[in-house]
């Protein structure tokens, strides 16, 4: 419970970026600006998490205390910093608040129980990093309800600060409470050096298949209420209703299905690292996450399940394809730890993560992209759903390269020890 406490009142806290949609229109009409404009501020957000990861990986690495109080300040700062930033409505300061001061603390902070928890829990790594991701994955379950009620109570910037000060208190518990194992120590000769680990084409195999998988599932996951949408606007349940019962049916489905994927990407979370810990090869969770991501979408294009409404497939796709996008997070710094040693497992982690950053701002882009450009716009995600298929195909493709040089190594090894 030592690491896990403070893994968690880390992670729940900074796991909030993921309720962006909670008040952005809010944001944007109190700011007088086009939604459009104000989903920068969230795209800002993941892109400083994957970069302050992949430059403050050492740092983190160093001194664990030292990383979650420089978490702690970047996020609160940022986050109360937006509240003010509305309150004046300073547009730039929402970008520059919540944006990147926030996007620091979450880079940082999403480092830093990482590597602890494995060093605690040596004999089942991967349910720890299961453990840290899955509270990062569930705040937007626990925190959007009470944001909610916090912005009809108290206003839209008094609930930043509000907020600021309860995540304040958690962070600062976190901090207090967070150590490393009796007997681990720090030693600098012992890492891996950036240069190092980016010269090896493994990293870069590994590196673009967890980009792929969150881009192909920030692209499925920011069409979603979309597809919803139309599915059920051809379903006879619902195809004869009026508009305002329509919008007021489509709602409840719809939150219904958001509430149950955040539950399954927390399952994704937990379920994936975990079956990493009872196969020989760590890279066997991505196998399964990609081959089922390709064979829901696949399903799609066959069936035509959006356009008929066949909303038992569409929900299998969704929920799938969140449990693989959660499942990815959790399994990756594992994978690396068998790639690349637990000394540096926090640099090489931080590296890795810079996947995410450029997904961010990539994966609704290329969503939108596809979707806008569709020729029948009648049936616009039908050349989506495909594009989403070979993406996760080559993804699958550099997860094998990664377990073939994987063997190549094993197979190295044992020359070594029989010379």
């Amino acid at each position: 419970m030592r690491a896990v406490v403070p893994a968690l009142l880390i992670h729940i806290s900074i796991g909030t970026v993921y309720c962006w949609s909670v008040f952005k229109q809010l944001i944007a009409d109190q700011m007088h600006v086009a939604p459009s404009t104000i989903e920068w501020g969230f795209s800002l957000a993941i892109f400083f998490l994957g970069m302050s990861a992949a430059f403050l990986g050492p740092v983190v690495e160093k001194d664990i205390r030292r990383s979650a109080l420089i978490s702690l300040v970047c996020f609160v700062a940022g986050f109360a910093g937006t509240g003010a930033s509305i309150a004046a409505g300073w547009l730039p300061g929402v970008f520059i608040c919540y944006g990147a001061i926030m996007g620091v603390g979450l880079g940082v902070g999403y480092l830093t129980p990482v590597k602890n928890l494995m060093l605690w829990f040596s004999d089942n790594k991967g349910l720890a990093t299961g453990i840290a991701v899955a509270g990062f994955g569930l705040a937007k379950a626990i925190a959007s309800p009470v944001m909610t009620w916090l912005i009809a109570s108290v206003g839209l910037v008094n609930m930043f600060y509000v907020l600021a000060v309860v995540y304040a208190i958690m962070m600062f518990a976190g901090f207090l409470l967070i150590r490393r194992p009796a007997g681990y120590v720090y030693s600098a000769a012992a890492r891996v050096r950036r240069r190092t680990v980016m010269r090896r084409p493994v990293f870069w195999a590994i590196w673009l298949a967890f980009y792929l998988n969150i881009t192909c599932g920030l692209a499925l996951i920011s069409q979603e209420k979309d597809i919803l949408h139309d599915a059920l606007a051809v379903m006879p349940r619902f195809a004869g209703l009026d508009a305002a019962v329509f919008a007021t049916a489509t709602a409840g489905v719809i939150s219904t299905v958001l509430a149950v994927d955040a539950v399954f990407n927390a399952v994704g979370r937990l379920g994936f690292s975990t079956l990493s810990d009872h196969c020989r090869r760590r890279e066997t969770s991505y196998v399964v996450i990609f081959v089922m991501s390709v064979v829901v979408c696949l399903l799609q294009v066959v069936f035509h399940s959006i356009d008929n409404g066949t909303l038992w497939m569409i929900l299998v796709m969704l929920f799938l394809v969140n449990a693989g996008y959660g499942g990815g997070f959790s399994t990756l710094p594992v994978l690396l730890e068998q790639h690349f040693g637990m000394s540096s497992v926090s640099t090489v982690h931080g590296l890795a993560l810079s996947a995410w950053a450029f997904a961010g701002l990539s994966g609704n882009q290329l969503a939108s992209f596809v979707v806008t450009h569709a020729a029948d716009q009648s049936h616009r995600y039908a050349g989506l759903i495909p594009v989403l298929a070979v993406l996760y195909a080559v993804a699958l493709v550099a997860i094998l390269l990664v377990m073939r040089d994987r063997k190549s190594a094993d197979e190295r090894d044992v020359v070594n020890v029989a010379a």
